[in-house]
């Protein structure tokens, strides 16, 4: 199904890929977002009212980040669910060592990202995400409705076919909540001990786990 629903929906709008996403699936359907930006979520709620949006506490975001969170659970027609680790940062330190992103960055993501995933995804058959094809050589293939082989599930990339400029002029056109570090320096925002800021000419995502040879966190890997 999710192969020839990707097929159909290629060439469709972001709006209309969710409103098959959300009147094939209903409640079992949910939005994830690291709250860089709320546009797939402001796009939900435009068919989907009350949608849910899965939220992934690391205990390491930025406090931008977690602002960016709040407001949009008090503005949105959503409803935001924050999905925690098993343990917290402290009980992490304790079992591995502290500062483990610096010394084993994909065990640390596998804790803190993929693994509350897939329990938070617990109850729902299709997630939406934010990708975007042109954002990395690894993206570029996303097809807008797939199916999620690791968790198996229908994966939902609504805006996989838009560029920046198209993500920008959203944004100013619904004035949809962005996080404040987009406009310090940081247009890939993660956690704060593996994000920096970009220095000119370099790509998008260069701020992310710098000096490691990693680019995705592995939720969409």
């Amino acid at each position: 199904m999710a192969l020839a629903a990707g097929r159909e929906l290629e060439d469709a709008s972001a709006l209309e890929i969710l409103r098959w996403a959300a009147d094939t699936f209903g409640d079992r359907f949910c939005v994830t977002s690291s709250m860089e930006d709320a546009v797939v979520a402001h796009l939900a709620s435009r068919v989907f009212p009350g949608v849910h949006v899965l939220f992934l506490d690391t205990g390491y975001h930025f406090p931008e980040t977690l602002g960016t969170r709040d407001a949009v659970a008090a503005v949105m027609d959503v409803e935001v669910i924050t999905v925690t680790p098993e343990q917290s940062v402290d009980e992490q330190d304790a079992r591995h060592g502290p500062r483990l992103y610096e010394r084993d960055p994909d065990l640390c993501c596998a804790l803190r990202k993929v693994r509350p995933l897939e329990k938070g995804l617990r109850g729902y058959a299709a997630w939406a995400t934010g990708l975007r094809r042109e954002e990395s050589p690894a993206r570029s293939l996303t097809p807008v409705v797939g199916w999620d082989e690791r968790r198996q599930r229908v994966k939902v990339s609504p805006i996989a076919r838009w560029s920046r400029q198209d993500v920008e002029a959203y944004v100013s056109e619904h004035g949809v909540l962005t996080n404040p570090l987009l406009m310090d320096g940081y247009p890939s925002v993660g956690c704060a001990p593996c994000t920096r800021r970009v220095r000119e000419g370099e790509d998008a995502r260069a701020g992310r786990w710098a000096g490691f040879d990693k680019t995705e966190c592995g939720l969409h890997l």
